[in-house]
């Protein structure tokens, strides 16, 4: 299972008092408000944990001020990185509900037991996810609807998910 969560990437600086314009990665761009750390991974591969000050929401950004910088010249050299926040601090699930990250790499077996694939994306369509299933043993990606009619057990500690396969879909 994964231990840290991407909530968004910085984008540009905004304006001269250190405040970044981030994009964010995660389905509640609110949670930005009650933040109050995230790790920036820099491109040279430092992890630097910085404290939020503020949020404010812009078209599609967050604006974004951490205490630690004050100038535009202390984060012109963070765009392009992500902002991380510890599993703990995610947003809590409702029972039936996964997080992402946990469920790439997961096996896709069918209800024989037989391994057809690993789940390798997961695409949000808006009426439900798709999980691209990339082949055993093949380039090949299939696409396997988040349904009921579908996907019959989600078990992240077996690491499997168990599908129905539909007509059509292999």
């Amino acid at each position: 299972m994964t231990d840290r969560f991407q909530v968004g990437v910085i984008a540009s600086t905004h304006g001269l008092q250190g405040e970044v314009n981030v994009f964010p990665t995660t389905e509640d761009p609110n949670r930005f408000k009650k933040l109050k750390k995230v790790t920036l991974h820099t491109q040279r591969g430092e992890e630097l944990e910085l404290e939020v000050q503020s949020a404010r929401f812009f078209k599609k950004f967050v604006i974004v001020k951490f205490k630690e910088f004050n100038n535009i010249n202390d984060v012109e050299k963070f765009r392009g990185c992500e902002l991380t926040i510890d599993r703990k601090d995610a947003l809590k699930l409702e029972p039936g509900e996964y997080y992402c990250a946990d469920l790439i790499g997961l096996d896709i077996v069918d209800e024989e037991g037989n391994v057809l694939g690993k789940v390798s994306d997961i695409i949000q369509t808006g009426a439900n996810d798709v999980y691209e299933m990339t082949r055993q043993d093949q380039e090949e990606k299939v696409y396997v609807p988040a349904i009921k009619d579908c996907v019959k057990e989600i078990n992240i500690e077996k690491g499997q998910i168990v599908i129905h396969v539909m007509d059509g879909l292999l």
